[in-house]
């Protein structure tokens, strides 16, 4: 009963990530269009103009809450919560340049957003958070321009965000059956390795998709059975 039980959890945890892949991919494109409101509030000569597509924008956020939620990249979120603030202050500016500088303020946020939401490895859902632990650590180091890490120490931030991962990996590979165990390494080691192939890739997402693939690589070893 114990093994059905794991085997349950493991079939959700490698099938939900598809319905999570539908959510990021709705709420990316709907933050392309807040993007896009927001670049046509940017260009208005007229401030009621302007703040005509800041509404827009604004009520394009309000409709995606729960794409954004499901999706789960943290970092995404707290872009957009900051640029619907800014969008919200925009509509509320006395003058256009007061407004244009709120505007362009929230289309960082939005860019930012998007790119989160693109880079989000793996996305986390309400099945796979434990067994994942893929974060945004890497993304919140390398936005810190204030007291940049130094190689070392951003690699020694990845290994310590990683050891949930291998532990939980580890579970699996012991308490699952071995051909759904391998599936669901398989696919982890595959998505590493399809990283790894991009171009102009941070040190930080190269070494942590590495780390990734060599934990896999170590579990997929065990499971040599199953081919």
């Amino acid at each position: 009963m114990k093994n059905h039980s794991f085997l349950a959890i493991a079939i959700l945890i490698i099938f939900s990530s598809f319905t999570v892949d539908k959510a990021c991919e709705y709420a990316t494109s709907n933050m392309n269009y807040v993007k896009s409101e927001t670049e046509k509030a940017i260009a208005k000569e007229d401030i009621n103009q302007a703040k005509y597509h800041a509404y827009k924008a604004i009520n394009a956020i309000e409709k995606s809450k729960e794409q954004i939620k499901e999706c789960g990249c943290v970092y995404a979120e707290h872009n957009i919560k900051d640029g619907k603030t800014d969008l919200i202050s925009a509509t509320k500016a006395t003058s256009l340049n007061g407004a244009r500088i709120l505007l362009n303020r929230a289309l960082e946020h939005m860019t930012d957003a998007i790119e989160s939401i693109e880079d989000h490895e793996l996305h986390d859902s309400q099945y796979g958070t434990d067994l994942l632990a893929m974060n945004t650590t890497i993304s919140d180091l390398e936005k810190v321009s204030m007291s940049k890490p130094t190689e070392m120490e951003m690699e020694q931030k990845i290994d310590a965000s990683l050891e949930n991962y291998r532990q939980s990996l580890e579970k699996i590979v012991n308490s699952v059956d071995c051909a759904s165990a391998r599936a669901f390494a398989e696919n982890i080691y595959l998505h590493c390795e399809q990283q790894l192939l991009l171009p102009n890739l941070t040190e930080g997402k190269k070494y942590y998709n590495y780390k990734t693939k060599e934990i896999t690589a170590k579990a997929l070893e065990k499971l040599e059975a199953c081919k």
